[in-house]
């Protein structure tokens, strides 16, 4: 690998920590709860790194194809192809769980579709002004492909921003809801406690009744008792 002085280099390690993060963040999204608005959040938050993370694969792609022939061996190229394709994977799989399907579709936006080593292929047999001639023809063709990107960054700008709207909404519609739950439980409360008292006082009202249905059967038994004494 080269030093840390060298811009791919850096910028693959930038690009490798964010993977890192997001990752993390992604394990960290299985302890949150499964809807409301932290979750909603993170999940917002999530998706931003891995579109920063397509931006910055894009550059890493860029740098690579701009690297002069033979400043680097063939087999630290290769290994950078192999680096650059593993981390594009990672992102891939990441941007899919997500159904960031616009994300998969970067390549073909920017017209990179084709591997390193058929770029190189372009370059084999020419000589310094045909090399010169080549690379305008690639930077060219990557402005073309930056001037489509920034269209569909703007557009999906508008998309954000639409999206944020809506999400601002639902965020205060759920905190009225919360507010109306936490009142109308404050009023279950205290109907609960007037029914508690209720209830305390209806079981005193019966042991009174009870006693006085007792105290008049005594008071009937005596009488009777008392007839039928007198009566013999």
């Amino acid at each position: 690998m080269a030093s840390s002085s060298d811009p791919w280099a850096r910028e693959y390690s930038e690009a490798s920590r964010l993977a890192d993060d997001v990752t993390s963040m992604i394990a960290d999204r299985g302890s949150l709860p499964q809807s409301g608005p932290e979750i909603m959040r993170h999940t917002s938050a999530i998706r931003r790194k891995i579109t920063i993370l397509g931006t910055r694969l894009d550059s890493l792609e860029a740098l690579l194809s701009r690297i002069p022939p033979k400043s680097i061996t063939d087999k630290e190229l290769h290994k950078r192809q192999d680096m650059l394709s593993n981390l594009k994977s990672r992102a891939k799989q990441m941007a899919t769980s997500f159904n960031m399907s616009n994300f998969a579709n970067r390549e073909d936006l920017l017209g990179q579709s084709k591997k390193a080593a058929d770029d190189m292929s372009r370059v084999a047999g020419l000589d310094n002004q045909g090399i010169v001639s080549l690379q305008r023809q690639v930077m060219k063709e990557q402005d073309e492909g930056l001037e489509k990107l920034e269209e569909t960054v703007l557009s999906t700008k508008h998309i954000a921003l639409a999206v944020n709207e809506e999400l601002t909404l639902h965020t205060r519609l759920i905190d009225d809801l919360d507010d109306h739950v936490d009142v109308t439980n404050s009023r279950l409360q205290r109907v609960q406690k007037r029914l508690a008292i209720l209830n305390k006082r209806t079981k005193g009202g019966c042991s009174c009744m009870a006693l006085l249905i007792s105290v008049v059967a005594i008071v009937l038994l005596a009488v009777i008792a008392w007839l039928l004494i007198k009566h013999l």
